[in-house]
């Protein structure tokens, strides 16, 4: 399988080009070439030589600035959306042009919003919040691709929970330093999946015949506050503490909001396509990312 990834470099798209070892895969990269199956290209110049693409039966597309991390000032959001959006878009219009049958696209829980206690899953609109109209953006760049009649995968992810993961690096060190806790309340919901699971996931859905998004998250949905009791006892520390909203969106402004508010998501499409999970609990994956 010839397989064009963008956005290789980063946690996730490192994961899966681990695991698509066996294909041929070319990386698309903004520096300077550095290894045979690397050809650069900036998204933000114009569009895609679609003569890269020739023969490729599928076109990976992971690109997107972080959300965590930093705060969210004016300049932060409109990079956030622009990273999104804008490759997707230049990418989805070569995948036209050039007649690729697939895109396998990234996308996020973000669109969902806070939803409180109401399960959601695929057929849910869009949240009219920051993340949901950035997702909506997101997923409504792929556009070009589908009308030119490929099968569009969109992969609306969870908090990730892997060795390294951004989520885990931010968070483990308060426990182990005993100032583990619960956001707020903790009633929100925390989607989450496993490393592991995500790139067997998307393994499955590039075989598969699935198309449009699907959401990847566990089977189990946690609130934060079992979370939060999950981390610690896989990590042998209490986590006493509650950590109010004011004091997270003073550490980290707007962008606290992926941690003070959530959704109930459900894998639907995942399930109802027959995919079987390995870290079907968030304590499964917990212990399996912080290796105990």
């Amino acid at each position: 399988m010839r397989i064009v990834m963008a956005g290789s470099s980063g946690y996730l798209g490192s994961a899966l080009r681990r695991a698509l070892e066996g294909s041929d895969i070319v990386r698309l990269v903004r520096r300077t070439p550095g290894d045979g199956d690397e050809i650069q290209w900036d998204p933000y110049r114009g569009p895609l030589d679609t003569a890269i693409l020739d023969g490729v039966d599928a076109v990976v597309n992971l690109c997107g600035a972080s959300i965590g991390g930093r705060r969210w000032n004016t300049a932060y959001k409109r990079r956030l959306r622009a990273s999104r959006v804008i490759p997707t878009k230049v990418l989805s219009e070569a995948v036209a042009r050039a007649g690729v049958p697939l895109l396998i696209n990234a996308s996020a829980v973000g669109w969902y919003g806070d939803r409180a206690d109401v399960p959601v899953d695929e057929r849910t609109p869009a949240a009219a919040d920051f993340l949901g109209k950035t997702a909506l953006a997101w997923e409504t760049a792929t556009d070009p691709a589908r009308e030119a009649g490929a099968r569009v995968v969109k992969l609306r992810t969870g908090h990730v929970l892997g060795p390294g993961s951004e989520l885990l690096g931010r968070l483990v060190p308060t426990y182990k330093w005993f100032l583990g806790g619960r956001f707020g309340n903790g009633r929100q919901f925390v989607p989450w999946i496993s490393l592991r699971d995500w790139v067997r996931a998307v393994e499955f859905l590039m075989d598969g015949e699935v198309d449009g998004p699907v959401n990847l998250v566990g089977p189990t949905p946690v609130r934060n506050r079992e979370f939060t009791r999950a981390i610690a006892a896989v990590l042998h520390r209490p986590a006493p503490w509650i950590i109010p909203g004011w004091a997270a969106r003073l550490v980290a402004g707007e962008a606290a909001v992926e941690m003070l508010r959530g959704a109930d998501v459900r894998p639907k499409v995942l399930e109802s396509s027959g995919f079987e999970y390995r870290d079907r609990s968030v304590l499964d994956a917990l212990q399996w990312a912080l290796d105990r």
